[in-house]
């Protein structure tokens, strides 16, 4: 006899924002999608109040705000809690994008971008924008519950990898800083990274992971060659890959279709390097929602190449290095903190009568 399981309780959503247009779009879509509207808030003092009476799963959550803004909400809630999920819902703008990454850097989970307008038909906008993101944050924890992934493939005895490249996504630039933080200076390969972001987003992402690495962090552009001691992020908007002129490996930059619904998807960066490198690619997959960097790990493990995906434990949101470990194509599982020394130990390290650190030059532990 089955006995069947009670029904889990809809997650509760806390929205904070002092547009009152935005608050009902926001809980008319939460609402849509089967979720509970836990408390309505005007800004982030008002938010705070509410928590212990609203017991949210999650707080939606605007930035600039009246009286208390969203970074000091984050602040204060930081302090009395870690793990409550916060997604940022910010404007497609210079000043959103910069503010959004500090939020993220601040301890926001996640973020969603807010419709240019929410009056009438945006609303669509705001359940394609930011409903999938709160569904992938509340669900991440559902990765850990299921059925364990296929065991990592045996170690191989290769040559060391001339190139690194990461797909990363949702929990990403969080991610990427506790990775490229800790690469060296004189690390013997170039890395290149697809993260999931808008065109403004990406080159402030660049240069905010350029402050914090011993390598030289630039967003990529046509026609650059790929070099050690670099690494390359995909401008958002448009796909990033390589390929191989005579001796020399360049990047590639193009608006080619959509894949997995993404551009820049680390599919494209994947294959591309698989075709260009041969069996010397190492390729990365970090947090993320959805299989981007699935069909690109296919291409690299056909060529000979390696891949090593987080533990899908330690991950924001789980289901791409998920996706990848259940197809029994990565070499190690590795949690979010071990990954750079992962990177380190297969390529070798240090290049070779390299030269002094960044970090050495300029007299400071972080730049």
């Amino acid at each position: 006899m089955t006995v069947s399981q009670p029904a889990r309780a809809p997650h509760r959503v806390l929205i904070i924002d002092d547009s009152a247009v935005a608050r009902q779009a926001v809980a008319r879509s939460v609402r849509d999608a089967g979720m509970v509207v836990a408390g309505l808030a005007r800004n982030g003092r008002d938010g705070l109040d509410q928590i212990a009476e609203a017991a949210p799963d999650l707080v939606v959550l605007d930035l600039e705000m009246p009286e208390m803004d969203g970074m000091e909400f984050l602040r204060h809630l930081r302090r009395r809690d870690r793990r409550l999920p916060v997604v940022v819902f910010s404007a497609l703008s210079a000043q959103g994008a910069e503010a959004t990454l500090a939020a993220l850097a601040a301890g926001a989970t996640a973020y969603a971008l807010k419709p240019t307008s929410l009056a009438g038909t945006a609303s669509g906008d705001v359940n394609s924008e930011l409903v999938p993101v709160i569904n992938s944050v509340l669900q991440r924890d559902l990765v850990t519950q299921a059925p364990a992934p296929a065991a990592p493939r045996p170690r191989r005895v290769s040559g060391r990898p001339d190139v690194v490249v990461i797909a990363v996504s949702t929990g990403g630039p969080n991610a990427l800083a506790a990775v490229i933080a800790e690469l060296p200076a004189n690390l013997s390969v170039p890395v290149m990274i697809v993260q999931h972001m808008p065109a403004t987003f990406t080159s402030l992402l660049a240069q905010r992971l350029d402050k914090i690495s011993a390598l030289s962090v630039l967003e990529g552009h046509q026609g650059q060659p790929v070099d050690a001691g670099h690494v390359y992020v995909a401008p958002g908007g448009r796909h990033m890959g390589v390929e191989r002129r005579d001796s020399a490996v360049r990047i590639d930059i193009h608006d080619g279709p959509r894949e997995n619904s993404c551009r820049p998807a680390a599919d494209v960066l994947f294959r591309t390097a698989a075709d260009a490198y041969g069996s010397g690619v190492l390729g990365v997959v970090l947090t993320g929602m959805g299989q981007d960097g699935l069909a690109g790990s296919h291409a690299i493990v056909a060529a000979g190449g390696t891949v090593v995906v987080q533990d899908p434990a330690t991950a924001v949101v789980g289901t791409m290095p998920d996706s990848v470990a259940r197809a029994g194509l990565a070499d190690a599982v590795v949690p979010l903190d071990g990954i750079a020394a992962e990177i380190v130990t297969r390529t070798g390290g240090a290049r070779r009568n390299a030269c002094v650190s960044r970090m050495t030059t300029t007299g400071l532990s972080r730049r």
